[in-house]
């Protein structure tokens, strides 16, 4: 079981209070969205909360059945997909597919044929991943954040570049794939948080 904890966490930049003193514990199961405002620090805190960047005071802890997970480990549990995330476009959607799951682990049960079929790619799996459009790469980075076995999972405005039958389709995969982790949702749009039992508004925590 894994749980993230945080003590007044805190982080600035130069004279700027991104956030102050935030305080939370998430398990797995658990959903936590986090709001605020374009320029407010979603993006800062989620890389803070994944190990990209350090905080400025206050303490982050992963604890996987009570032990401490050292942060040069964090990588390894949990995955993420942001508008930020590059991905290596030289590569075919089938080869990008077979180099990350040499990092992670794909869902039991699951293989790369079928996760290209998820991610309505099908017609497109030898193509480079530069050819394809916002859309389908939106759904890329999608597809690799979920289909990893990993127990965190970070989204950055998850449905940015998706129109309204990707809007539903990243809603069910969420509902098919989402259990039995800890959900961490960055974003302005109750139709990508609306299932989130915990929320956060930065603005609260400056």
């Amino acid at each position: 079981m894994l749980k993230i904890h945080l003590e007044e966490a805190s982080k600035r930049f130069q004279y700027e209070w991104i956030f102050k003193n935030l305080t939370l514990e998430l398990s797995q199961g658990n959903s936590l969205a986090i709001t605020g405002s374009n320029g407010s620090g979603k993006s800062t805190l989620l890389k803070c909360l994944c190990g990209a960047i350090p905080i400025t005071s206050g303490k982050i802890d992963y604890l996987q059945d009570g032990k401490s997970i050292s942060e040069t480990d964090w990588f390894s549990i949990l995955t993420i997909s942001a508008p930020y995330m590059e991905v290596p476009e030289e590569f075919s959607l089938e080869e990008l597919l077979d180099f990350h799951f040499k990092f992670k682990k794909p869902l039991d049960g699951i293989s790369s044929k079928e996760i290209i079929e998820q991610l309505y790619l099908t017609q497109h799996s030898s193509k480079p991943v530069g050819q394809f459009s916002s859309g389908m790469k939106q759904r890329l980075k999608l597809g690799l954040a979920l289909f990893s076995d990993v127990p965190l999972v970070f989204l950055d405005e998850p449905t940015s570049n998706l129109d309204r039958k990707g809007i539903e389709w990243y809603q069910e995969l969420i509902t098919l794939y989402g259990k039995n982790r800890i959900l961490v949702i960055c974003s302005n749009e109750p139709r990508e948080y609306g299932f989130c039992e915990q929320k956060i508004a930065l603005e609260d925590f400056k």
